[in-house]
């Protein structure tokens, strides 16, 4: 591994402190691995970049998927993921996370997530697309992702010691805690000693209350749990701290990242308008799963005939079902119908989509709801092993950020979480294991220049919308050679600009944290925009108008990127639809016949 010598402009740290993990993100992946750490006696550190529980997981309507239902196995979950994945699924990974999510799920439970249960008292399940029994576990009707988040944030809370009573001070006598959060920071880049072993990483705090500045958290582990990247689209599921902060870390230090071509757009989201940008309201697929249907202006279900699950086929099938029509007929949505459920359905089961359609004046128990493709779920990330390891030693990702093989060309629905719960579990026991073989020592970082004037330049804080309406346009849910094209030419003249005002006028964009969101942002959608060009066929949710046929001769394989020195994404293939292994030595995962 060779770091790439770049990082985000920005001020020197004015403080620091120490531990043996430092976990960056909030959300399912990354309190988990923060629980299991400090329960092995880790000094852990977590850092969030807004509050504790403001990441993508409470916004997961659905549920979670596991094998807890009489007459399911792992064996038939495995299945269904691989057959979502469109033959890109590492097989051992899906059996790691369909053998092990079971238990993960019951432990989960132990923490004090409490899921729906039926008039018997064991776990509701329901079904969404992709799945061929019900194994969807829920809570709140339509809440899953906000019970788990609160079941997480109290066991660290009740553990912890919370960063607002202790912050980082100016005069930070760097003492170690069992467990302790700071919220409200952007994490900017990693920090690594001399023989290219992870250090620790820089990060910026902000906010009222917290010390004001850059800091570093020295750490011989970090763990990314960063979440996704939607904010690089107009429109998205995701929350607006989604802007790819993670996957821009790891590729300039210098780790490969696969699949990042894989961008998942759900299905079912609340249409608010050609012109709506931002967060946008999910209708969940488990909304389908209950029995509602899928149907243009005219009232007609377009999906049956598609595929044997109609509605519940797999995302991106219904993704381009949805669009196929939408062009067809040359209108910007189609419609979700569920008036048959009735008002006391709707109040129970959905109550969190309920209140989100009557919020924008559509009242689902009397009129179709309008629905369209946005984006939701990257199923590519930062390339890991079965341990979440990276290719930078030190290094691990989990949760969404990652790519661990699991989701292969497009995510099963409700594995996400499950996958986040399921490896973050095994980063925790990998990095306890480093520290009983006294691998996990304290390391100096390397002396980290700070220039007045940057190396490289930062964007201005509107570039961000720009960024968004190229991607949308070019790299969306329909691409082609000549989409793909024109995206890449327009985010290269957006770094081009700004490469000339600095080298012209010495003058680049204020550090802050809208300037390095910005700038995050198009190194990933650069990097996506690269894959997706070389990606010449139709697989999962990469969908090549001028490629409309999968091609496994070619193509069943991936697609691994990492950054030059010069920031020009360094771009190959795998010979074969199997991970090579992230370190040196180590052997290739085991992967069976899909």
């Amino acid at each position: 591994m060779t770091s790439t010598g770049i990082r985000l402009h920005a001020p020197a740290p004015g403080w620091s402190i120490a531990a043996d993990v430092v976990v960056i993100g909030s959300g399912v992946a990354g309190l988990t691995t923060a629980l299991r750490c400090e329960a092995a006696g880790l000094t852990t550190v977590v850092v969030t970049k807004a509050r504790l529980d403001d990441g993508s997981t409470r916004w997961a309507q659905g549920g979670i998927a596991a094998a807890l239902g009489e007459g399911d196995t792992p064996g038939q979950h495995l299945e269904d993921t691989l057959v979502a994945g469109a033959a890109l699924c590492d097989e051992e990974a899906v059996r790691i996370l369909v053998t092990e999510g079971p238990d993960a799920v019951r432990r989960l439970i132990t923490t004090g997530a409490h899921f729906d249960t039926d008039d018997e008292g064991g776990i509701e399940l329901t079904r969404e697309g992709g799945h061929h029994r019900r194994r969807i576990a829920h809570a709140g009707g339509d809440a899953t992702g906000a019970e788990i988040s609160r079941a997480l944030v109290e066991a660290v809370h009740a553990v912890g010691e919370d960063e607002r009573e202790a912050p980082p001070g100016k005069g930070g006598d760097g003492r170690r805690a069992g467990l302790r959060t700071i919220e409200n920071a952007l994490v900017l880049d990693l920090l690594t000693d001399a023989e290219g072993r992870t250090a620790g990483v820089s990060l910026h705090v902000m906010g009222e209350g917290q010390h004001d500045g850059v800091g570093a958290v020295h750490a011989p582990a970090v763990v990314l749990a960063t979440g996704g990247m939607g904010q690089v689209f107009s429109a998205t599921t995701n929350p607006s701290v989604s802007t790819g902060d993670g996957v821009a870390l790891a590729l300039r230090a210098g780790a490969e990242v696969s699949d990042l071509e894989f961008v998942q757009f759900h299905p079912t989201v609340l249409f608010l308008g050609a012109d709506a940008e931002g967060q946008q309201p999910l209708v969940s697929e488990a909304v389908r799963g209950e029995g509602a249907h899928l149907v243009d202006g005219d009232g007609v279900r377009f999906m049956t005939g598609q595929h044997e699950l109609a509605e519940l086929a797999p995302r991106d099938i219904v993704a381009k079902g949805i669009t196929r029509r939408m062009l067809e007929q040359g209108t910007e949505h189609m419609f979700l119908d569920a008036r048959h459920f009735g008002a006391d359905m709707w109040e129970r089961r959905f109550p969190t989509i309920l209140a989100a359609c009557r919020a924008h004046g559509i009242d689902p128990v009397t009129e179709p709801v309008p629905v369209a493709p946005a984006a939701h779920y990257a199923s590519g990330g930062v390339r890991t092993d079965s341990h979440g390891r990276t290719t930078v030693p030190g290094l691990y990702a989990c949760g969404e950020v990652a790519c661990t093989g699991v989701h292969g060309a497009n995510r099963l629905a409700s594995n996400s979480l499950l996958e986040g719960l399921v490896y973050a579990e095994r980063i925790a026991a990998d990095i306890a294991r480093e520290q009983e073989a006294g691998g996990l020592r304290a390391r100096v970082p390397e002396p980290v220049p700070y220039p007045e004037t940057p190396a490289r330049p930062l964007l201005a804080p509107e570039t961000r919308f720009a960024i968004q309406r190229i991607m949308t346009e070019g790299a969306g849910v329909l691409r082609s050679a000549a989409s793909l094209a024109r995206a890449a030419d327009r985010l290269e003249r957006l770094h081009t600009e700004a490469r000339a005002d600095l080298d012209e006028n010495g003058k680049t964009a204020e550090p802050g944290v809208d300037t390095w969101e910005a700038t995050n942002l198009l190194c990933v959608a650069g990097v996506l925009v690269a894959a997706a060009r070389l990606r010449e066929e139709t697989r999962g949710c990469h969908w090549r108008e001028d490629h409309a046929e999968r091609d496994d001769t070619h193509w069943r394989r991936h697609i691994v990127v990492r950054l030059n020195p010069d920031g020009t994404p360094a771009v190959h293939t795998t010979d074969t639809a199997e991970f090579p292994p992230t370190r040196p030595g180590a052997p290739a995962p085991r992967s069976l016949e899909q």
